[in-house]
């Protein structure tokens, strides 16, 4: 029987190899981390690891028509039929409600963002105008009249008479 040296636990040796990984080259300390998680799985030894990766692969290829998405394809969606007629055209009809909704959302969603950009394209152009209209003011020398009541337009010098 062969014993590992360095066992796949939270023990202080394998926290330390991982941090000091981590610290050299992260994929070492990322590769510490996964024996440290996942190393009693594999048990140590090539053929377990390869009946878990086979496990693996067959689960992911058995499920590949599960998530195919919402596609018209057929009444189902891209579903097995339940065997009750009545039920597989209810879900249809539900999805196929659910698929305008959706369509619907993401025209608004759409419709939205187009509403800010052009908000935000305003507020730009708003603040442009803005800056360019101090730089031509400072740097003509002029100021625009202040608008208070007609006594005090001529900045405090004022007629006596």
């Amino acid at each position: 029987m062969t014993t590992a040296i360095i066992k796949p636990q939270w023990s202080p040796l394998t926290i330390a190899l991982m941090v000091l990984g981590f610290i050299v080259f992260w994929p070492l300390g990322l590769a510490v981390l996964g024996y440290i998680l996942w190393g009693e799985k594999f048990g140590g030894s090539p053929e377990k690891a390869q009946a878990y990766w086979n496990k693996g692969k067959a689960w992911c290829s058995s499920n590949k028509h599960a998530h195919r998405g919402w596609h018209n394809s057929n009444r189902s969606y891209g579903m097995n039929s339940s065997g009750n007629a009545a039920f597989d055209e209810y879900r249809a009809e539900q999805l196929k409600r659910l698929e305008e909704e959706r369509a619907r959302l993401d025209a608004e969603i759409d419709a939205f963002h187009e509403y800010m950009a052009n908000l935000n394209k305003a507020k730009d152009r708003e603040e442009f105008d803005r800056f360019m209209n101090e730089r031509r003011g400072s740097r003509q020398g002029y100021t625009e009249p202040s608008k208070d009541n007609g006594d005090q337009n001529n900045n405090g010098w004022g007629n006596n008479g």
